[in-house]
């Protein structure tokens, strides 16, 4: 029988990390890390090199853009043959991607053609792993291995899933801050690579992988990916994904303005460090707050907490603004991405949590490039403007788009959610070999 009231946040997050150990999360959060770092490494590796930020851009640009279009390929992939495979080639060729870049970036000379540079940043995009997004597609057989877990566990799973890649996405760029400030700055590159190479790779391999393995011969064909729900989570994403975008875009002409270009990395961490903190603390809130009226209220709460972001004129206030802005971030992502987890059939889970991923990525190149072109025009208050409109989008779909959502949770409701179990021996991911 479930508990009247709900378990504390440390209550939740110990049963939850139970399930695997401790090393296990470790891996899973390193693992994530390349990705974090690998289009602001290429940014300042190429720009350092050639002296154009066009360039820099460019190739950061295409590490982005087609990581975001090969997620989703990838991770229906893992679907039909499981992520073992899929996340070891990434892994392997995604390592080597970062280390030839770096390679071809500390080998360029002063006036030398740089687009070769753009043809290893595709490549290397297109095998960068989301292992954040893996691990989200993992926990529920996990739990599911595991006999008497408690059901809110998959809330405190997203809960802190979510928290870490904010949390990944505030440390990846500060530690090529900090490599850029002791090294040349292609060092990032080639710190990213053997991060990928190692965590990734052990990532790739851990036990748990066992349990969510390919489909079986035979197996029914699996119900169509982008149902109506779907297509409205990832529109919400989309919009949080503009959010990211055009508030670094906002913040840098502000922090420039004010001759300080060197914090726009620090302040924009503040969206992150009120982001990861908000994101915690969901698993405490009771069941009975659904995740539908969660998602609205998180994307209103996204809506009001913008709109400061209008008035600020300096540093200090911007501090503020985006400290207060965050605490509805990590929130809204999480909901969107446990209410997909939640309608979606299992088998193609991994394609779905990978399309939200891809959507918050495209998301932030939209809302960065069209904040940028309205800041090359009126400063940092329209780069901030597509903030608001941003969130005005997710908030819109959030309230407009409950009903398919709502019918997609209760035909999941009425289908079994019997997990992706290749194994159902072993009784706990921990008892496999070497699990810890």
């Amino acid at each position: 029988m479930r508990e009247a009231y709900p378990l504390s946040p440390v209550q939740s997050y110990r049963r939850l990390f139970a399930l695997t150990g401790p090393l296990y999360v470790v891996v899973a959060f390193l693992g994530r890390l390349p990705l974090a770092m690998s289009q602001i490494a290429a940014l300042l590796a190429v720009s350092g090199a050639t002296g154009s930020y066009a360039a820099g851009g460019a190739t950061a640009g295409a590490v982005a853009v087609v990581n975001a279009v090969g997620a989703p390929l990838a991770g229906s992939l893992t679907d039909r043959v499981g992520q073992r495979p899929v996340l070891l080639v990434q892994s392997l060729v995604g390592t080597v991607g970062l280390l030839v870049l770096a390679a071809q970036t500390w080998a360029l000379e002063a006036g030398q053609a740089w687009w070769p540079l753009l043809v290893t940043a595709a490549w290397t995009g297109a095998f960068l792993p989301q292992v954040g997004t893996m691990a989200r597609v993992r926990w529920r057989p996990i739990s599911i291995a595991t006999p008497g877990t408690d059901p809110r566990v998959m809330d405190a799973a997203f809960s802190y899933e979510g928290s870490a890649d904010e949390a990944s996405f505030v440390l990846g760029p500060a530690l090529v801050g900090v490599i850029v400030a002791v090294a040349a700055p292609v060092t990032s590159l080639v710190v990213a690579g053997l991060l990928l190479g190692a965590f990734g790779t052990w990532f790739a391999l851990h036990p748990t992988v066992a349990l969510v393995g390919a489909a079986p011969p035979g197996a029914v064909r699996p119900a169509r990916l982008l149902t109506p729900a779907l297509l409205v989570l990832a529109g919400a994403q989309l919009g949080i994904g503009m959010v990211f975008g055009s508030i670094q875009t906002g913040t840098s002409v502000l922090a420039t303005q004010a001759g300080q270009p060197g914090l726009t990395g620090l302040l924009h961490g503040l969206l992150g460090v009120g982001s990861v903190l908000a994101g915690l603390a969901v698993v405490a809130l009771p069941a009975r707050v659904r995740h539908v009226l969660r998602l609205r209220v998180f994307t209103t709460a996204l809506v009001v907490l913008s709109l400061p972001l209008l008035l600020v004129g300096s540093l200090g206030s911007l501090s503020l603004a985006l400290l207060c802005l965050g605490v509805a971030v990590a929130p809204s992502m999480i909901t969107t991405f446990t209410l997909a987890e939640r309608s979606t059939p299992a088998r193609r889970l991994g394609a779905a949590m990978t399309i939200l991923a891809a959507m918050t990525g495209t998301g932030y190149a939209v809302g960065a490039a069209v904040a940028g072109r309205l800041a090359d025009l009126g400063g940092h208050r329209p780069a901030f403007a597509v903030t608001v409109a941003a969130t005005l989008v997710a908030a819109t779909l959030a309230w407009a788009g409950a009903r398919p959502v709502r019918r997609a949770l209760t035909t999941a409701t009425t289908t079994p959610r019997t997990g992706r179990l290749v194994e159902p021996h072993r009784t706990r991911p921990q008892d496999a070999p070497n699990a810890r």
